[in-house]
């Protein structure tokens, strides 16, 4: 994995916007409706294209293919994967009932026609048969990035983490989540390998290890919640064994939605946890108002020597573009806290395109915030290098 060897280095999380019809073509197929394979190929390599070319444009040195060939980040999973069947009945977030006012603003929006809180559910033995669908969004990415104007200085490639995987789409059939999660686990391996066998960064989408507090896990302990993030990093280390730690990255996140989150588990509570993860970066949310002090926690629990850390440096949930030198003073306070500006890589809190259809940055503005985050990478590293 690159590291901010000569400059600082910027990326994203990995969603990016999709058109319209893009979206609704994947929504309806996510939802069994017949549709038109070979324009839904069309559209989604034309998306492909067009979001390498952007993230280009914006100065974005680690990118990827902003998973347009995807309806979710990990709802996408049941396509590929047997086992799935029915509809899991996802509680309502801590956050989200104690203000149901804002709840009726997200409805407002009609953001939710993908299958967000109600995707199918595990009814049998999970099973990772067809490596179709990877092996078709690697060669695309593959193919879109080889013939770019422009060459990204690493490539990388998201995929659902176990945990997140579990807890989206709920355990109807093994005896215990910590069953269901390991055979996940062990299955969901063979998609990590192949991925990082074409040549990318292998980036794990967790937010199951913070968002979930609040949302599964909200009735439960912050000491038996701690007890179950320990057991997804087993999962994910277990999917990852193969693959060394340098190739891997790990996003971790509180929920990508402009919300109250006035629940979330703080960082404090769960970093040290995270550290046993076989990982070589971290990705975590640390410029929204609810997250944005806890770089601070990295003084006390530092970086371990061979972990990079991207920090969130602009918002995924707001239409405010950040001036370069907001973004250079939250790089610089990262830095600090780390101890080495070569293990600090400037990216986004979350993704900009979590699911078809659940956007809520406008699609120019996104790639002018990506902008911004590569002129405060530029500012940082006056700073920093002289």
């Amino acid at each position: 994995m690159k590291k901010s060897d000569t400059r600082i280095l910027t990326t994203h999380v990995g969603s990016l916007p999709r058109k319209a019809a893009l979206s609704d073509l994947l929504i309806r197929q996510e939802h069994d409706e017949k549709i038109d394979g070979a324009e839904l190929e069309r559209l989604a390599e034309q998306a492909v294209k067009h979001v390498i070319e952007k993230q280009l444009e914006a100065g974005v040195d680690i990118g990827n293919d902003g998973e347009q060939p995807r309806v979710g980040f990990q709802t996408y999973v049941p396509q590929r994967m047997k086992g799935f069947g029915g509809e899991s009945k996802r509680p309502v977030p801590q956050d989200m009932r104690e203000f149901p006012d804002f709840v009726a603003i997200m409805q407002r929006r009609e953001m939710a026609r993908a299958r967000v809180f109600n995707a199918p559910q595990a009814v049998a033995e999970v099973k990772y048969e067809d490596l179709s669908g990877v092996q078709k969004e690697c060669a695309l990415t593959r193919r879109c990035m080889d013939h770019a104007p422009k060459q990204f200085t690493e490539r990388f490639m998201t995929a659902a983490s176990p945990g997140i995987i579990c807890t989206t789409m709920l355990n109807a059939h093994y005896d215990s989540h910590e069953h269901y999660v390991m055979a996940v686990a062990e299955q969901m391996r063979k998609e990590y390998e192949y991925i990082h066998a074409q040549g990318f960064v292998l980036q794990l989408d967790a937010p199951d290890l913070a968002m979930e507090r609040t949302f599964l896990y909200q009735d439960k302990s912050l000491q038996e919640f701690q007890k179950i993030v320990e057991l997804h990093i087993a999962a994910v280390n277990h999917g990852v064994q193969n693959i060394p730690a340098d190739r891997v990255r790990l996003h971790i996140c509180w929920g990508n939605y402009d919300g109250p989150h006035n629940h979330d588990v703080p960082l404090e509570d769960i970093l040290p946890i995270l550290y046993q993860a076989k990982v070589g970066a971290l990705s975590i949310e640390m410029s929204n108002p609810r997250h944005q002090h806890e770089y601070k926690v990295f003084r006390k629990h530092k970086l371990p020597a061979a972990m990079i850390l991207i920090p969130g440096v602009i918002d995924s949930t707001t239409n405010y573009i950040e001036p370069a030198e907001v973004v250079a003073d939250r790089i610089c306070q990262v830095v600090d806290v780390v101890g080495d500006r070569s293990r600090v890589i400037a990216g986004s809190d979350c993704g900009f395109g979590t699911f078809a259809g659940w956007e809520m940055v406008a699609e120019n503005v996104v790639w002018a915030k990506l902008k911004a985050c590569a002129e405060g990478a530029q500012l940082a590293t006056k700073r920093l290098w002289g």
